[in-house]
This record gives structure tokens, C-alpha cells and sequence, in this order.
């Protein structure tokens, strides 16, 4: 056989021994291990203990080729990155994954110049010295952050006298390390949360038995101030479950229809009271007639009355509601807009991509005196998911807020509207 074929042959081999070798630390599985170090120990004209093979037949050699192709077709499609060195840590072959992720990696360039990481690079070192795989850590913080667990692994290459090269696998777990991140903020801002209230209940029940049995002014203070805290936890129970509820069905979208002008005219109604207390003026702004969009009444009451509220309670004097009909969507569909403005004093524009985030607020004490849980525009997010529906907010300082709320309209013949 030539020696351009060969050669060919064994990159074809070594090329499919890293993909599977890849898929095998992937799923731990032994069988795919062993089908990769077999692979890499079979290349055509190849050699075992060191000496060379004789071509087997002319079929084999016509069998090269498409033994390379199918090799590299297998590296294309791991999503991962896959990197094959030897052991100058020259750079043999490389997946479309490897090289999105480091745009500097080449063919027969040393990796240093495109990956200068030395816990890698120790690594690479280590693994050459011992045989024996290891794992590390990598993380990027241009042009996003990302964190990758890298395997590393020797590949024994017998066209090379036995001398290993090296398999580099990046597994990508930027994703869950998010979840994992924002699960502990979560159990630790609703412990928090919850252990507030808490704690003044305890210390109040506590004072009533002791200090206080006896003194009627001070427990018709103290169950008052109890009565508060009892509340402010029933609030954040059900907006808790209210979240859980609606991401469990966050993938099936409604196909109700509902007039959202009626549910908007009755919010306001509903919250005239809060807004007469706190000298509030609300008005509806909306052409007559239906306002049909696709969604769950009870689910839309909900959104409505979050928006509406927190206007009321953080906003200025003067809360607008409108509405319009045949919005121009992303894809060209018809959607009704819901629109909520008020006069106060605005959101510095920092806190604007984080309100829809669970118990964040952007006047902590001010959000508590309000009786706020901080899940409400999170809920109003979740719910607008599910509804297949966009929320923007749109502020500025001393000019007040408005939060859009855009959902699609029903096929037409189907404008009839539910409860």
C-alpha cells in the first residue's frame, strides 16, 4: 500500500477511535471503549507489537477511504467538542464543535496556540506520562461564559511505534451549572423569605406567654402585627404554587378564547379600591368591542391584576390601561397588545432585564411594605410562555413605565370568546 494511503487509513482509524471514545465517556459505556481501542489497532498496513502488517487484500485498501468518511462524519456530528493531538501536543484532527469554540485551533499547529489553559496543558502532560485519563475543568469568559468539564485520554497509535496520542473531550455544562445556580438562589430566597415572617411570629407568640399576657393594648398590637405576617406568608405560598402550576404546563398552550378587554375592565374594577387608598387614578383606554386572544381566563386575570397592581403600588398618580387589536406579530400573525403606563418615577435601566427574575426587586424594603413577594412579574413571564405571548417593559427615570403585554389572536372563525 502507498504510504499517502496508509496514512490516510490510520488518521481515518484514530479520527473514529476519539469519536467513540467520546460517545463512550459520554455514556460510560466499556463496550464502546474497547470498539475504539480495537479501531485505533486495526488501521490497514498497521502494526502489532510494533512490527508492520502486510496489506490483507485489495478490497481493504478499496475500503480506506470510506473508512475515512465515515469516521469523519461520525467527529462532525458530536455536538461536543472533540480534539485528537499526538504527542508534541500538535494538533491531528479536530470536530466543527472544536473549532467554533477555539476559532484559532489548526491542523498541525500546537494546541497552546489556540488553547492556553494550563491545567489542560499539565494535563495532556500527565495523561502521556502515566496512561491513565484524567478530568479538568475549563471555562471561557469571552465572548459569554461558558464552563467544560475536559476529559482527557491517551490513544495508543501503533503506526507510531506504539506512542500515544492524545484525546481531548470538552463536555459543555455551562446549562447546568445555570439550573443548578438558580435552584440554590431559589431554596435560598424563599427559606429567606419565609423565615422572616417566621421569626416575628415566634417572637410575638413568645412575648403574649411571657411579658405581655396580661397587657390587652399590647397583644391587640402584637396579633395584628402577627395577622400581617401570617398573610404576607400565604402570599408567598400561593404565588409559589401559583409559579410551580403554571411551569408544569408551561409546554401546552391554551386554546380557549377569551376577550381581553373584558378581563382588563374588570381588573381595573377590581383594584379601584387599592388605587382609591392610595389616591391612584385609573383609567381603561380601548376602542368598544371584544378583544379575542387565545389563552386561559384565570391565568390572564392573574397577569392583568400583577401589572396593574404593581402600577398602582410603585408607580405615580395615574395608571393607563389600553389595549389594541391586530398587532403585527413576529411572524407576521395578528396579536392584541395589552399596555399598562404610569407617571412614577421610572426603573434605573440596569434592573430592567432582571425584573422578571423569581424575588428580585429593585427597592427590596419599599417591595416588603407593599406586601410584595417578588415572584409576580416571574409569574407574569411563566404565564405569558405558556400563552405564547411576549412581555416587554419599556422605563425611564421620571418619566414612568410601561409594560406591553403581547398575546396572538385566534384563527379566524374562531372569535367567539369563553367565560
Amino acid at each position: 500500500m502507498a504510504e499517502g494511503a496508509r496514512r490516510a487509513a490510520w488518521t481515518g482509524a484514530g479520527v473514529a477511535a476519539a469519536s467513540l471514545l467520546a460517545v463512550a465517556w459520554l455514556d460510560g459505556s466499556l463496550d464502546l471503549a474497547l470498539t475504539a481501542a480495537a479501531l485505533a489497532a486495526a488501521g490497514l498496513g498497521g502494526s502489532i507489537g510494533g512490527r508492520h502488517r502486510p496489506p490483507v487484500a485489495a478490497r481493504t485498501e478499496a475500503a480506506s477511504p470510506a473508512r475515512h468518511a465515515i469516521a469523519e462524519a461520525l467527529l462532525a456530528n458530536i455536538p461536543d467538542p472533540v480534539i485528537l493531538i499526538d504527542r508534541r501536543s500538535v494538533v491531528l484532527e479536530a470536530n466543527p464543535a472544536a473549532r467554533a469554540l477555539l476559532p484559532n485551533l489548526k491542523l498541525r499547529h500546537p494546541l497552546s496556540f489556540a488553547l492556553r489553559a494550563p491545567e489542560i496543558l499539565d494535563g495532556i502532560e500527565e495523561v502521556l506520562r502515566t496512561g491513565l485519563p484524567l478530568k479538568t475543568g475549563y471555562a471561557t469568559r469571552v465572548p459569554t461564559e461558558r464552563s467544560f468539564e475536559v476529559q482527557i485520554g491517551a490513544l495508543p497509535m501503533p503506526q507510531a511505534g506504539g506512542q500515544p496520542n492524545v484525546v481531548l473531550f470538552l463536555r459543555d455544562l455551562t446549562s447546568a451549572q445555570r439550573l443548578e445556580a438558580m435552584r440554590v438562589d431559589f431554596v435560598a430566597n424563599a427559606s429567606h423569605e419565609l423565615r422572616t415572617p417566621l421569626a416575628s411570629l415566634l417572637g410575638f407568640i413568645e412575648t403574649l406567654q411571657g411579658p405581655a399576657r396580661n397587657d390587652v393594648a399590647a397583644r391587640e398590637r402584637f396579633l395584628a402585627i402577627m395577622r400581617t405576617q401570617a398573610q404576607r406568608m400565604t402570599r408567598l405560598i400561593d404565588d409559589l404554587l401559583s409559579l410551580s402550576r403554571i411551569e408544569l404546563r408551561e409546554h401546552v398552550a391554551p386554546t380557549e378564547t377569551v376577550d381581553l378587554g373584558q378581563i382588563a375592565r374588570q381588573m381595573v374594577d377590581a383594584q379601584a379600591p387599592l388605587a382609591a387608598e392610595r389616591g391612584v387614578g385609573v383609567a381603561v383606554q380601548a376602542e368598544e368591542g371584544a378583544y379575542p386572544v387565545l389563552g386561559e381566563r384565570d391565568e390572564l386575570l392573574r397577569v392583568v391584576e400583577n401589572l396593574i397592581e404593581n402600577a398602582v403600588k410603585y408607580g405615580g398618580t395615574q395608571v393607563t390601561v389600553s389595549l389594541a387589536r391586530a398587532v403585527q406579530g413576529r411572524l407576521g400573525e395578528p396579536e392584541t397588545e395589552l399596555a399598562v403606563a404610569d407617571d412614577g418615577p421610572g426603573i434605573p435601566p440596569e434592573h430592567l432585564p432582571r425584573l422578571t427574575e423569581r424575588f428580585y426587586r429593585v427597592d427590596v424594603t419599599s417591595s416588603r411594605q407593599q406586601g410584595g413577594t417578588g415572584l409576580g412579574l416571574a409569574i407574569v413571564k411563566h404565564t405569558l410562555n405558556r400563552h405564547r405571548g411576549r412581555l416587554t417593559i419599556e422605563s425611564e427615570i421620571g418619566r414612568g413605565t410601561v409594560v406591553r403585554v403581547r398575546l396572538p389572536e385566534p384563527p379566524p372563525g374562531e372569535t367567539g370568546t369563553g367565560r
